[in-house]
């Protein structure tokens, strides 16, 4: 089972190649904790301040792109945890109503997301395996 999350906080460091972002559990406490790169993790911040640049960036081709096809996201998902690397997909509705799932790193994912403001899941069992020890 998918639990729905939202970005909790971007932790940039401009000096490191990796960032983290934390995604939390929308009404729950439990949180995920994903590294991303820089480009991805600042992509995601400016979405969220509501700064905007003149040209798209990647994400927001991607979805002018899915909109264009007559398609629409509707929700990213990241459902899998292989060998220290998370994997995620797209959930994308096509012009004709047919669903469709693509796969996808979960930086991009959720960078693509936030652009389109569509919900952010984790599976269950996924969120379990990345939960700390304590």
């Amino acid at each position: 089972m998918a639990v729905r999350m939202e970005l909790a906080r971007i932790l940039i460091c401009e000096l490191r190649d990796l960032q983290v972002i934390e995604l939390q559990e929308v009404g729950g406490e439990r949180r995920f904790p994903i590294l991303i790169g820089l480009a991805e993790a600042e992509a995601i911040r400016r979405r969220f301040q509501g700064d905007t640049l003149k040209r798209p960036l990647t994400h927001e081709l991607l979805a002018a792109v899915i909109d264009a096809f007559g398609g629409e996201l509707e929700s990213v998902t990241i459902h899998d945890l292989a060998e220290h690397t998370f994997y995620a997909k797209l959930t994308i509705r096509r012009a004709d109503g047919e669903i469709m799932d693509v796969d996808s790193r979960p930086s991009d994912a959720i960078a693509l997301g936030a652009a389109t403001n569509v919900p952010i899941f984790v599976e269950e069992h996924v969120l379990a395996e990345a939960q700390p020890e304590l």
